[in-house]
């Protein structure tokens, strides 16, 4: 019985130790990946014009984040603008004529 206890204790250890291996690796890892060394020494700078560069990336991710919404909305309302536009027109042609 002591066996058994003893093995499932292993493995519940074994189940433990994947996840608390994997977040260990990122941990380890993000110093190294933080950023470009551009981009770390242009932020790393208490200077105003270090500042003026780290508003110039922030604004410069959210105008590329931003991009494909605007567009696939724009082409979204083309789209449906065309589409209610031939509907009109086929209602239009379908209503009967009055002389």
């Amino acid at each position: 019985m002591k066996i058994m206890n003893a093995f499932k204790n292993i493995r519940s250890l074994q189940r433990l130790a994947r996840p608390l291996l994997a977040i260990i690796f990122v941990f380890a890892l993000a110093a190294v990946a933080s950023a470009c060394p551009t981009c770390k020494e242009g932020l790393a700078q208490n200077d105003p014009h270090g500042q003026s560069v780290a508003a110039g990336y922030y604004y410069s991710i959210l105008f590329m984040m931003a991009t494909p919404y605007v567009v696939l909305t724009t082409l979204g309302a083309c789209a449906y603008r065309a589409v209610k536009k031939a509907q009109a027109q086929q209602a239009q042609s379908q209503a009967p004529v009055a002389h």
